[in-house]
């Protein structure tokens, strides 16, 4: 499968945050995916290390927009680059081309990913498949919504938002999606 993983910019290495995400990254390798991330440092550069590093292949979805913002290229681990102009065009390549996402931990940008995916599968615009969310951060945010906003996300759309504990629970959680599939 072609994997999305959807995570900050914010950690380095030696982070704890970084080492579990360049885990993730070997791991979905080690089960021959592809893995996709948005191309540049921190959770994309460790889930892109991590893969490389395992034999995997790894896409990473830039923009001109980001490299406007801020002086940065894709990571030395991007082995495909695919380019789009706009951050919202780089979403919707980062959504489109996957068969499956997981969202490490994130600010704005990450929620954007898991929102966005969410809503495309929600009105049909884009097929159902694993949108896992991995840590108790997500778990706790998107929990919120569904108690305050309770009316508003019916049982089926909370169907297809899952979360994992941690890394090696979310793969398996991939894997035994392929299975049902």
């Amino acid at each position: 499968m072609r994997v999305s993983v959807f995570g900050s910019s914010k950690p380095t290495p030696g982070e704890k945050s970084y080492v579990e995400a360049a885990e993730l990254g070997g791991l979905l390798a080690k089960h021959g995916h592809v893995v996709l991330t948005g191309g540049y440092m921190g959770t994309m550069e460790a889930v892109s290390r991590g893969a490389a590093e395992a034999g995997g292949h790894v896409i990473g979805v830039t923009c001109s927009d980001i490299e406007k913002w801020r002086s940065v290229g894709a990571n030395q681990w991007v082995r495909e680059e695919i380019r789009k102009t706009t951050l919202t065009e780089r979403l919707i390549g980062l959504i489109e081309t996957c068969d499956a996402a997981l969202a490490l931990p994130g600010g704005p940008g990450t929620l954007t990913e898991i929102s966005l995916m969410w809503n495309l599968m929600i009105i049909g615009s884009h097929h159902r498949r694993p949108l896992i969310l991995i840590g108790d951060g997500w778990q706790s945010v998107i929990g919120q919504v569904y108690a305050s906003l309770d009316s508003y996300v019916s049982a089926s759309q909370r169907e297809l938002v899952q979360f994992a504990a941690d890394i090696k629970t979310a793969v398996e959680m991939l894997e035994s999606s392929k299975v049902q599939s």
